[in-house]
C-alpha cells in the first residue's frame, strides 16, 4: 500500500473543504482552488482530516492513490501559506521589471521580453536580479518559474542567464591560452 496516501491531510482552522464527487473545492485566506479527483481514489472528509483511499488494488487505483494524496496536501496548503519560487538573474545588463500583470525582460536579446502572468501568479522583482513568483496553486507557480528560467537559461561557462535560487550550475573551464 502507498505510504504517502495513507497519510492524513489536517484540515487547518480557517479552510473548507468541499467534495462533490469528482470535483473537490478547497477555499481558504488566500483564495480557491478546485481539482476533479481521478477515478478509483475515494474520500473520506471529516472536520478535521481527509483520508485518501483506493476503492481496489488495480495498477490505476495504486498510482493515483499517494498522488492524488499529495495534490490535496498541495491545495489546503496553497489556501493556507501559499507557494513561491525565486529566481536569480546574472549577467552584464540582464534585468528584470514588473508592470503590472506583465513582466518586461532584457536578457542580451536585441528585443525585450514581455512575458504576461497567468490569472492567480504574482511577481515580485528586487534590485533588478531576483525575482520571486508566488501564487495558491504549486503547479501553475512551478509551470511559470520554469517558463521564466527557458528565456535564458544559465550557460556553464559564466553562469549567465536565469537560475532558481537553490540551483547549483556546473561550472566548466575555458580555453587555456597557448603556452
Amino acid at each position: 500500500m502507498s505510504r504517502i496516501g495513507k497519510r492524513p491531510i489536517e484540515i487547518p482552522s480557517g479552510v473548507k473543504v468541499d467534495f462533490s464527487s469528482p470535483i473537490l473545492k478547497v477555499e481558504g485566506p488566500k483564495g480557491a482552488l478546485s481539482r476533479e479527483i481521478m477515478t478509483g481514489v475515494t474520500l473520506e472528509i471529516t472536520d478535521t482530516t481527509i483520508l485518501v483511499s483506493r476503492a481496489d488494488d488495480g495498477l490505476k487505483s495504486r498510482s493515483a492513490h499517494g498522488l492524488t494524496r499529495t495534490l490535496i496536501s498541495n491545495m489546503v496548503d496553497g489556501v493556507t501559506k501559499g507557494f513561491e519560487r525565486v529566481l536569480e538573474i546574472s549577467g552584464v545588463g540582464y534585468r528584470a521589471e514588473a508592470k503590472g500583470d506583465v513582466l518586461n525582460l532584457s536578457l542580451g536579446y536585441s528585443h525585450p521580453i514581455n512575458f504576461p502572468l497567468p490569472r492567480g501568479i504574482a511577481v515580485e522583482v528586487d534590485k533588478m536580479t531576483k525575482v520571486l513568483v508566488k501564487g495558491i496553486d504549486k503547479e501553475l507557480v512551478g509551470q511559470t518559474a520554469a517558463k521564466i528560467r527557458s528565456f535564458r537559461g544559465p550557460e556553464p561557462y559564466k553562469g549567465k542567464g536565469i537560475k532558481y535560487a537553490d540551483e547549483k550550475i556546473l561550472r566548466k573551464a575555458g580555453k587555456t591560452g597557448k603556452k
